[in-house]
């Protein structure tokens, strides 16, 4: 894979767990053109990479990520016509199929402001690890946009329900960390300064598992959104048929025997 240049990028081959840092610490990892589109090309190619079983994404400094950088995108974007600005709305929406359609899974270590394009990219994400100081927002309708962008609408309802989504993407407002984790936005809440060290103990933990396994349930959890249960049922009586198959099965037996911890490939 092709070493990004807008953003950190570091992969432990030991672990099989890759970081990805946004590096724009005095922009509060504000996004530009550029890291819209190298992030999206990196999921993709985290996709088949084999050496990566989980992955991790934070921010330099004091935030997340606090949306699209105003000066570098915001006000060039009021200078594009209608083709030029559904390019750049696709491009985003791109980033987040890339996250959700990523293979391996992604945990989100917030360390502070997480905003706007940060909120959605976070909401994307599997797990969420916060710190205690990582307040919020999905801030679209604050500038007179939707609060249906990037997913946010299809997204957010099936973490935190209906009502609870329509209220943060309609109001824009921001929520602490503590009302995060209590309507389960966020999975867990730890102190400042440690987000990234759980999110990676975490991302650690899942790699050491059955990666066919946690690739189709993670598949799983969006395909099913759409299916009525009777399909659903099916879907995952042939699914786990499948596995049962596998050698991550076999080698779970085997350990349970063997009073051993088991060793998936």
């Amino acid at each position: 894979m092709k070493t990004p240049t807008s953003f950190l990028y570091a992969q432990d081959v030991a672990t099989g767990v890759a970081t990805i840092t946004l590096n724009r610490p005095d922009r509060l990892n504000a996004l530009t053109f550029d890291v819209y589109d190298e992030l999206g090309t990196t999921f993709r190619a985290l996709n088949i990479e084999s050496g990566v079983r989980a992955i991790v994404i934070t921010g330099a400094g004091k935030a997340f990520c606090s949306g699209g950088d105003v000066r570098d995108i915001i006000g060039a974007l009021v200078e594009r016509d209608d083709r030029g600005l559904l390019e750049f709305t696709r491009m985003t929406c791109d980033l987040i199929l890339a996250i959700r359609r990523c293979r391996v899974p992604v945990v989100a270590a917030l360390n502070g402001t997480t905003a706007g394009a940060g909120a959605v990219m976070a909401t994307a994400c599997d797990v969420r690890i916060a710190a205690a100081s990582a307040r919020i927002a999905f801030l679209f309708t604050k500038v007179g946009l939707s609060g249906a962008d990037m997913g946010a609408a299809w997204l957010l309802p099936r973490i935190v329900g209906r009502g609870r989504a329509a209220e943060l993407l309609m109001s824009g407002d921001f929520i602490s960390a503590e009302e995060a984790f209590r309507i389960g936005l966020y999975n867990r809440v730890v102190a400042d300064g440690a987000a990234l060290a759980a999110a990676t103990t975490f991302a650690e933990q899942l790699a050491r598992g059955p990666s066919l396994a946690l690739e189709v349930t993670k598949d799983a959890i969006d395909r099913e959104a759409s299916l009525d249960l009777s399909s659903a049922l099916e879907a995952e009586a042939r699914i786990q048929a499948s596995l049962m198959m596998q050698a991550d099965f076999r080698e779970a037996y085997a350990a349970f025997v063997a009073k051993r911890p088991p060793k998936f490939v």
